[in-house]
């Protein structure tokens, strides 16, 4: 009987104690998530999730009642210090694959989800395995927007031309908008690789934002220029909690930060 009472104490302190914790310090970190796709097809390669997959995770966000919101909305937020419910979150693919229009948008647009695909910009209708802009003008009809990915997928803080440097994100811009008539806003630095000038030069372009890969601990997604996103794999969909803990808002919050950028 005294075993029994110990245990109820202990567990009954526990419990106080994480509530403690949840309600004075992780329910105010809450960060919306962005996830992260870049492919979609029946490749082992860590950047794939299957169209099925897609397609549970999608209605298992629709199921649970979660609100998918633009990135616009999402920076526009941030900017007016706006408080997201949680159970928020926004969707980006990177690098513009023609599976993201085979497998990807019938899904989104199913739902009725918007998302922002990040393309590289000349391999669009030159490269078979890419998009092309036909494919993109109808995705644009249906609450898909298009972001800077670079020319020609370059980790920018290689470059050390200042032309060049321009022109793979302002020119990236600048040609995204000629083909297709829409103001561009957001850009993704490849492989999440970014500098302070580069931000700047962002700025400068008229980007209002941008995302990268990095994770990190408190102040999440305070610089709208260095967006943190959260990768999501093919496996999520088989592990137990794992979406959901990706879905969860703090998820970042215990992740080590990248070294570098």
């Amino acid at each position: 009987m005294k075993t029994l009472k110990r245990i109820l104490i202990i567990s009954l302190i526990i419990g106080i104690l994480l509530g403690t914790f949840y309600f004075s310090w992780l329910s105010s970190k809450y960060t919306v998530p962005i996830l992260m796709y870049h492919r979609f097809g029946y490749n082992e390669s860590g950047l794939f999730v299957t169209p099925e997959n897609f397609a549970r995770q999608m209605a298992y966000l629709k199921n649970k009642g979660y609100e998918v919101i633009s990135l616009d909305e999402l920076v526009q937020g941030i900017k007016n210090n706006r408080k997201f419910k949680h159970k928020t979150v926004v969707i980006t693919i990177d690098d513009g694959y023609k599976d993201n229009y085979i497998h990807a948008y019938p899904v989104l647009k199913k739902y009725d989800f918007p998302a922002t695909i990040f393309i590289i910009v000349n391999f669009m209708d030159k490269k078979k395995e890419f998009m092309n802009w036909d494919e993109i003008k109808v995705m644009l009809q249906n609450n898909i927007s298009f972001g800077g990915h670079t020319k020609n997928q370059i980790y920018l803080p290689s470059i050390k031309n200042k032309d060049i440097l321009w022109d793979e994100t302002a020119g990236c811009k600048k040609l995204i908008e000629k083909k297709t008539g829409v103001v561009v806003n957001y850009f993704c630095y490849p492989t999440g690789g970014f500098t302070e000038e580069i931000k700047t030069m962002l700025k400068k372009a008229g980007y209002k934002g941008a995302c990268t890969t990095n994770r990190g601990f408190a102040e999440l997604n305070k610089d709208i220029y260095e967006l943190k996103r959260i990768k999501v794999k093919n496996s999520d969909m088989n592990k137990p909690f794992s979406f959901r803990a990706k879905l969860s808002g703090h998820y970042n919050l215990f992740r080590a930060k990248k070294s570098g950028h």
